[in-house]
């Protein structure tokens, strides 16, 4: 029997996996290289504005990314990831810098690197005890929810800087009330530059050009920024328009202050730090798994241990904590890069970069990095993000805003833990056994040698399918799974994902998987939506 061209492109796939380490350099260094040059250039100006938006020295970023790239390439257990700061850390590590430093923006600095440092250990003990996948406890609306919330926190702090102008101190609230004044007290040279870069973001995809956007940014930020000097007025007290960095690198590192580790405002920061961080970096592994044109999966526990290391260096060093970030690990697969060295010589050539000419790096206006922000501000918190949310099911739309208000509201952590409970009382609602909320219920049997059968008794849900997830990931390839859910109840929409997930990766290694079993309900038209299998038969 001729072997399917399914096997056949496995086979190949296989064959021609790229090589690791020194091997993986000297056969794919070029490619490698060139790939880190280009993400290089996306990185530099959101380092920056991650930096300043976060509360923190313009270098912070730069320094965090040097690090992500110098150190973590090598030791994390992923093969395309770019690691470095991320517009979804700005909330926490800001909301950090203001509580523990009380007024004095220099002290929360350091009280902040000293609880980066702590949340990187917690990290690395994650990653030794094997915990990466305990990301999967949180629902997946709840997390779009989250960084929806982070986007329009961005969008609100960043646009004043878009319109040159400085809010007064307050709430989160109080700095979206400031708009309107912001907006009457408008420099107009800064709105210009800020809105070119907006109309650039916006536009330049269109182009289809290999000269990354935010490069277009900043180059015509700096061009208006040379023809109108908007610090003139300001030299005796120092850039208040432009990016302001030391003519010596080495002078931007701070060493961190670990004098309030006993404050209850010192752990918030941790685990607000250790939360948002982990969580965003162990899905933006996954998310780049699937773009991986080889397939390969990367090993999360590792990963997060090797980010672990890279935060606790970071934070020693003055540097922001760093998650493995989508949007310039995505370039990275686009621009056709192979292995990890891509995340090296991108780090690489930050580190040249910032050494050799840092007098372009300080005249970068503000406004253009602030432009970058708000755009992706905007991604996170699109009407699109809503939308998708809502197709899915009324439910999830609805911890999808639960979520967003907690934020907003209170902080991170109530946000999603509030995001959580209202996804619990909904299951409970909907008939699921209150011991089956957290214990799951599924065999694994084999059928013939080709072919596995995973029954499911009960319910499947967020809060306990973990099991289910570390059963599969232990079968073997190019077999025939079949899932049976006719004695199943509820599937929620989470484990509806990571089944699809799933399939789509196990059929890419040559395998099969089929679904036993039709729904009562389904709890919209979305292919995912969450559903019910049989009738509660609670007595």
């Amino acid at each position: 029997m001729l072997e399917s061209r399914r096997d056949y492109m496995n086979k190949l796939s296989l064959s021609t996996l790229p090589k690791t380490g020194l091997a993986g350099l000297k056969e794919n260094w070029r490619i490698d290289l060139q790939s880190g040059f280009l993400v290089f250039l996306i990185a530099l100006p959101l380092c920056l504005g991650v930096s300043i938006a976060s509360g923190f020295p313009p270098s912070a970023g730069i320094t965090t990314a040097i690090i992500g790239g110098l150190l973590v390439s090598r030791i994390s257990g992923s093969y395309l990831t770019i690691n470095g700061p991320a517009a979804g850390l700005i909330v926490v590590v800001l909301a950090a810098v203001l509580a523990l430093g009380e007024g004095d923006a220099m002290a929360g600095y350091r009280y902040t690197l000293a609880a980066i440092v702590v949340s990187g250990f917690l990290q690395v003990l994650m990653g030794v005890f094997k915990l990466g996948q305990l990301s999967s406890f949180f629902p997946a609306s709840v997390v779009h929810g989250m960084l929806a919330a982070i986007g329009l926190i961005i969008i609100a702090t960043q646009s004043h800087v878009m319109l040159g102008v400085t809010p007064e101190p307050g709430s989160l609230f109080s700095t979206f009330a400031q708009l309107p004044h912001s907006l009457f007290h408008v420099k107009p040279e800064i709105l210009l530059i800020s809105f070119l870069g907006l109309l650039i973001l916006i536009g330049w995809p269109l182009i289809k050009s290999r000269i990354p956007a935010p490069v277009i940014v900043v180059m015509v930020g700096m061009l208006f920024a040379w023809h109108f000097d908007p610090d003139r007025d300001a030299a005796a007290s120092g850039s208040k328009f432009l990016v302001s960095i030391p003519d010596n690198f080495l002078a931007g590192f701070y060493f961190p202050d670990f004098s309030k580790l006993f404050t209850v405002a010192f752990w918030e920061a941790v685990i607000s730090i250790s939360l948002v961080g982990s969580l965003e970096s162990l899905l933006s592994a996954t998310a780049i798994d699937r773009l991986d044109p080889y397939k390969r999966t990367s090993d999360l526990d590792r990963d997060l241990t090797a980010v672990g290391l890279g935060n606790m260096v970071a934070g020693l060093m003055g540097g922001l904590p760093m998650i493995a970030e989508i949007v310039r690990s995505s370039e990275n697969v686009n621009n056709g890069a192979k292995t990890s060295w891509a995340n090296f010589f991108h780090g690489l050539v930050l580190l040249l970069f910032v050494v050799l000419f840092p007098g372009l790096i300080q005249r970068i206006p503000l406004a253009s990095l602030a432009a970058l922000l708000v755009y992706t501000g905007y991604r996170l918190a699109s009407p699109k993000a809503f939308a998708r949310v809502m197709d899915v099911g009324k439910e999830q739309f609805l911890m999808f805003v639960v979520t967003i208000i907690g934020v907003l509201a209170v902080d991170l952590l109530a946000g999603v833990a509030l995001g959580i409970v209202v996804k619990l009382a909904i299951n409970l609602v909907r008939g699921v056994w209150f011991g089956n909320l957290f214990k799951i219920h599924f065999t694994i049997q084999q059928q013939d040698n080709d072919t596995l059968v995973v029954k499911l008794s009960g319910s499947a849900l967020f809060s306990n399918f973990l099991p289910l997830k570390k059963a599969l990931a232990k079968l073997e390839t190019g077999k025939t799974i079949i899932f049976d859910f006719s004695d199943g109840y509820l599937i929620d929409h989470t484990v509806m994902e990571f089944i699809y997930d799933f399939r789509q990766n196990y059929e890419a290694q040559g395998g099969q998987c089929e679904k036993i079993g039709k729904a009562l309900e389904t709890f919209s038209d979305h292919a995912l939506a969450a559903r019910l299998m049989t009738a509660d038969d609670r007595k």
